[in-house]
């Protein structure tokens, strides 16, 4: 685990902490010189689901982070718990970009992220208010983690649709079958200290430079960045796991998700079967 600790004493040298607080509702002023955040009501659903999402502005020369966030990037973390009348928000990622930063390759978005969020109420029919704490990292020269409060009350009825959210919509990845993903192999093998991960997926080309991000789908277990190879009408990755706390584990090849980043495009792929 020397290397894993190495690592991460490297990336938290370079760290700057900022905090910052809501100053309005439905909006919050985080670091105001890298980045703003609000909420984005949307719509409700047919199934009585709110639509909604978060906008993030960023300076020029400022990017955030998808949720894995590649060799240098900083998490994301969303907590929901201020929340009123919210029984789940589930997030919808549209695709990121690959991006270097001090010569290491990282996955986000610059400018502008409208990040969709789906919210169950917990009692249909009866008001919503959508509250977060967020954790999020922007980088230009250094990465800086910035905490941030969001907070609205969400509309009751209204079904017009938000183009901006509408549009991250459609820039969600592609499914498997959507894309075609035939077979998806996974060959496992005990390192010091974690395991080696391979992967073999059968799909079509869709882009260069092609970039397979490996989740792990277990908070507790950190994956390093793939090293992706294509030959033919297959793509391979090779990675390492190890479990932060440096304990033993068990990897549910189930649980694994697989997203195959090109230029413009992605490919979101769950789970693999033994090699």
């Amino acid at each position: 685990m020397a290397h894993l600790g190495g690592m991460w004493s490297k990336l938290f040298l370079s760290l700057v902490f900022v905090a910052a607080s809501a100053v309005v509702p439905g909006a919050a002023r985080a670091a105001p010189d890298m980045v703003t955040v609000s909420i984005l009501p949307g719509w409700r659903m047919a199934d009585g689901s709110q639509m909604a999402a978060l906008r993030f502005v960023l300076a020029p020369g400022w990017k955030t982070y998808w949720r894995a966030p590649g060799e240098a990037g900083i998490p994301p973390r969303f907590d929901w718990r201020g929340s009123r009348n919210v029984a789940a928000v589930e997030i919808l990622w549209p695709t990121p970009q690959q991006t270097t930063t001090n010569g290491l390759r990282t996955i986000g978005y610059a400018h502008e992220l409208v990040l969709p969020v789906r919210i169950t109420p917990a009692r249909a029919g009866r008001p919503v208010v959508l509250s977060g704490d967020l954790e999020i990292g922007v980088c230009s020269e250094i990465c800086v983690p910035v905490e941030t409060q969001v907070r609205l009350d969400l509309p009751l009825s209204g079904d017009d649709r938000d183009p901006r959210i509408a549009a991250a919509l459609a820039a969600r990845p592609y499914t498997a079958d959507e894309a075609g993903v035939g077979d998806v192999r996974c060959r496992v093998a005990p390192i010091e200290g974690g395991m080696e991960l391979r992967a073999e997926i059968e799909m079509a080309q869709r882009g260069a430079p092609e970039m397979v991000v490996i989740e792990s789908g277990d908070p507790d277990l950190w994956v390093a960045q793939a090293d992706t190879a294509r030959s033919g009408n297959r793509i391979s990755a090779r990675t390492t796991i190890y479990h932060v706390d440096g304990r033993g584990f068990v990897l549910d090849r189930g649980a694994l998700r697989f997203t195959v980043l090109s230029t413009g495009d992605a490919v979101d792929i769950q789970g693999c079967a033994g090699g």
